[in-house]
């Protein structure tokens, strides 16, 4: 699977796009900084599972915010949660 931030993918053209998908990392609290990137991983790496459940060649476009829950009754700590987006795409096969 190639994943882009562009709308381009290295040595392949785009035939199609498939559709926009999404992705989330499991939550954690906001003040847990230790394995960040590995929120990061997760969600990318889930994102790769729902592109591939598409049949797609790559993503492109691929962006990420945060989810996030604040303080409220329920709540003791603050959660966020790493959210991957991008747009799955269908590659030109070579000829």
């Amino acid at each position: 699977m190639q994943i882009s931030t562009t709308n381009e993918v290295e040595g392949g053209r785009v035939l199609y796009p498939i559709g926009r998908v999404q992705a989330a990392s499991s939550w954690h609290g906001t003040a847990q900084t230790e394995g960040a990137e590995d929120f990061h991983k997760a969600a990318l790496q889930a994102l790769i599972e729902t592109a591939r459940e598409f049949d797609a060649d790559a993503i492109i476009g691929v962006d990420y915010a945060y989810d996030e829950v604040k303080h409220g009754e329920l709540l003791a700590v603050e959660l966020r949660r790493v959210c991957a987006t991008g747009i799955a795409v269908k590659l030109a096969k070579a000829a």
